[in-house]
């Protein structure tokens, strides 16, 4: 059985965005962990800027390299 690798407040990315809308935002913050759906991590995640929210699983995140922005 998988764990959830990603922390709640984790800033991250989806690696795939076919099928999601241009104006979709490029970043989210996770908010919850949910349970596992076909043994894969599910993460329910928010931009606050716009406004949106998701569900993706694990494999489709990146995590953001916060110490890029700010150089």
């Amino acid at each position: 059985m998988r764990h959830h690798l990603f922390p709640i407040g984790l800033s991250v990315r989806l690696k795939n965005r076919a099928n999601i809308s241009p104006r979709a935002a490029e970043s989210y913050q996770i908010t919850a962990k949910l349970p596992l759906r076909d043994n894969s991590p599910q993460y329910r995640m928010r931009n606050d800027e716009l406004g949106q929210e998701r569900v993706s699983n694990e494999d489709n995140l990146e995590p953001i390299d916060e110490l890029t922005s700010d150089n």
